[in-house]
C-alpha cells in the first residue's frame, strides 16, 4: 500500500552544521507543517551557537544538477530561497526559478544571525536585478531593507514606504519584518495584483528569550509550506507567524552562544 505524498517543497540554501538555520531549519519546519522537503544545497557552513567560522560554496553546475533532478522528476508547490552566497549562484538560481510555475519565497539572506556575512557585497545588487524579480514573495528583515534599498527603517511607520520600495524591485509581495524593533513583533505584508499594493500587519508578542537563531529561514519555510498546501499569500504568512511565534516561545540553549528557535514546539 501507498499513501499520498504530501505537498512538495524545495528549499536552495546554505548548510548550517549547527542545525538552528539554513538547510537543516528549513527541513524541520517542513516537516512540523505537513510538507515534504527537498533540498539544493548552495554552500556549506562551518557555524554553531557562536557564529559563523567559515563556508564553501558550491560550484554553479553542482547547484544546477540538484536542482534540475529534483525538479524535471518529482516537482515542486513551492520553493524557498536562502543563502546563495556568490554573483554566480544568484545568477544560477535566478535562471532556475524563472521556469518554474509555483510560488518562490526569497528570503534575501545577507549576514547571520551574530552578524556574520553570508552574501558577498558584489552580489547585492545581483539579488535586487534578477533575483527579487522572479520571487512571489521576498521576506527581508530591516537590515536586509537598507542593504537592499538603502533606507533604514526606525519605527513602523517607516517599514510601509519601504515596502513600497522592495515591491518595486520586482516581487509580487514583500513581507518586511519588524523584528529588530522594540515592542511588539510586527510584521508588514504589502502586494498583490496591480499598482495599489495591499497592505497586511501581523502582530505577536515578544518573548524574552535570546535563542532565536533560524528565525528568518524558519519563518520563510514556513510560508512556502502554507503556499505548497493552497493557503492564499496573506493565510500562509499568518499561520506561518503563528507558528514561528510558538518556536521563538520555545527557543532553546545550545553551546555557548545563541541557540536555535524550537521547530517541534508542537510535539512537546
Amino acid at each position: 500500500m501507498s499513501s499520498t505524498a504530501p505537498p512538495r517543497v524545495l528549499t536552495v540554501a546554505g548548510s548550517d552544521s549547527g542545525g538552528g538555520a539554513g538547510i537543516q531549519a528549513d527541513l524541520k519546519a517542513m516537516l512540523a507543517l505537513g510538507v515534504h522537503g527537498m533540498s539544493v544545497v548552495t554552500a556549506v557552513t562551518a557555524q554553531n551557537s557562536l557564529g559563523v567560522q567559515g563556508y564553501w560554496e558550491l560550484p554553479a553546475e553542482a547547484v544546477r544538477a540538484q536542482f534540475r533532478s529534483v525538479v524535471d522528476d518529482i516537482g515542486v508547490q513551492a520553493v524557498k530561497t536562502g543563502m546563495l552566497a556568490s554573483i554566480e549562484l544568484v545568477e544560477t538560481v535566478s535562471e532556475l526559478l524563472a521556469g518554474v510555475d509555483a510560488p518562490v519565497v526569497v528570503d534575501p539572506v545577507g549576514v547571520s544571525k551574530h552578524g556574520d556575512a553570508l552574501l558577498a557585497a558584489e552580489a547585492v545588487a545581483t539579488v535586487r536585478e534578477r533575483l527579487l524579480p522572479v520571487a512571489t514573495l521576498a521576506t527581508p528583515n530591516l537590515h536586509e531593507v537598507t542593504q537592499l534599498t538603502g533606507r533604514v527603517v526606525e519605527d513602523e511607520k517607516q517599514m510601509l514606504d519601504a515596502a513600497k520600495a522592495l515591491r518595486d524591485l520586482g516581487p509580487r509581495w514583500v513581507l518586511v519584518k519588524g523584528g529588530h524593533l522594540p515592542g511588539e513583533a510586527a510584521d508588514l505584508l504589502y502586494g498583490g495584483p496591480g499598482d495599489a499594493g495591499e497592505e497586511h500587519w501581523f502582530r505577536a508578542p515578544r518573548y524574552d528569550n535570546r535563542h532565536t537563531h533560524g528565525t528568518g529561514c524558519t519563518l520563510a519555510s514556513a510560508i512556502a509550506a502554507g503556499l505548497a498546501k493552497g493557503e492564499e499569500l496573506p493565510a500562509a504568512v499568518a499561520s506561518a507567524k503563528e507558528y514561528i511565534t510558538g518556536a521563538i516561545a520555545g527557543g532553546f540553549a545550545l553551546g555557548a552562544g545563541i541557540g536555535p528557535v524550537d521547530h517541534a514546539w508542537r510535539w512537546r
